[in-house]
């Protein structure tokens, strides 16, 4: 019996093993390249997410808003039946709000849109919720031509309220949403716009593009919406997210972030931005439900 192991153990059986764990090795790294580059971007998840906030009203909880950033039409896998998707996955949770969060397009001039600001505005125009669907701008937008994409979007009926604010009523309870410009872009501190409109101390929600105005806002605020991060777009097991585009890096990377009586809910967002690739963060639609802690 011995013999006849040693006699399998051979120089040619040593090298058919090398063989096949190179063979299982490339087929590991073509696998999670597949994953990466090519499946994950192309997902779409329903992100649900019980969001309880301190001195919450009663008439209010249960208030459902979806919200969506970082579509970045025209980047790998965005095109308009991907809008179109996400617009029916969108409504089919019947929201009371919906709000798009910033960076409709791709780009860092107003020459290099890969899909102009009127055809994802055009392929947005089908969202629908209770109390509207609301915008705010992010970097890409401002850097491609801010203006064009806030009439594009304006004329589809979606209502841009960056330093503005709308009154919501909700089972006879106001709520107020405000939209504050994005921090790397537009930012300005006064926000006099919004704060002249907001003429009852009830409940402030924000949204906003990046998450990196958080500490600047006030305490008035009960939630912040925010994108912008992508949630780094590629999260290793152990190691965490690579790289995230926030000064804040891993705290304000993605999900739900408390400070005292202060909410921040960041989403992953849609597209992909530098490299077109996601691993561990796919794409998603967050679904929020607000109610009292």
């Amino acid at each position: 019996m011995s013999r006849f192991l040693v006699i399998l153990i051979t120089p040619m059986s040593k090298k058919k093993i090398a063989l096949i764990v190179t063979i299982c090795l490339l087929a590991i790294v073509i696998s999670l390249g597949l994953w990466a580059f090519v499946i994950e971007p192309n997902r779409l998840v329903l992100n649900s997410v019980t969001v309880a906030l301190p001195n919450w009203p009663a008439p209010l909880n249960g208030l459902k808003i979806v919200a969506i950033g970082d579509i970045h039409g025209g980047s790998n896998f965005i095109t308009e039946a991907k809008i179109q998707k996400l617009v029916e996955q969108a409504n089919a949770q019947n929201p009371d709000v919906t709000v798009l969060l910033g960076d409709f397009v791709t780009g860092s001039k107003p020459t290099d849109p890969l899909m102009s600001q009127e055809t994802v505005a055009r392929n947005l125009s089908g969202l629908r919720a209770k109390y509207g669907v609301f915008a705010v701008l992010g970097n890409h937008d401002w850097w491609t031509d801010g203006f064009r994409m806030l009439k594009a979007l304006s004329d589809v009926g979606i209502r841009v309220i960056d330093n503005d604010a709308v009154r919501i009523i909700h089972n006879g309870q106001t709520v107020w949403m405000m939209g504050v410009p994005d921090f790397s872009t537009q930012w300005h501190a006064s926000l006099k716009g919004a704060w002249d409109k907001i003429t009852t101390p009830d409940p402030v929600i924000a949204i906003t593009h990046s998450p990196d105005v958080f500490p600047e806002l006030s305490p008035r605020i009960t939630l912040t919406l925010a994108a912008h991060t992508h949630g780094g777009q590629v999260s290793l097991p152990l190691v965490g997210r690579l790289v995230v585009p926030s000064m804040y890096k891993q705290r304000y990377a993605a999900g739900l972030i408390r400070d005292g009586d202060r909410s921040l809910f960041v989403t992953t967002g849609v597209g992909t931005s530098v490299f077109p690739v996601r691993f561990g963060v796919p794409p998603e639609v967050a679904i929020l439900t607000l109610v009292g802690k």
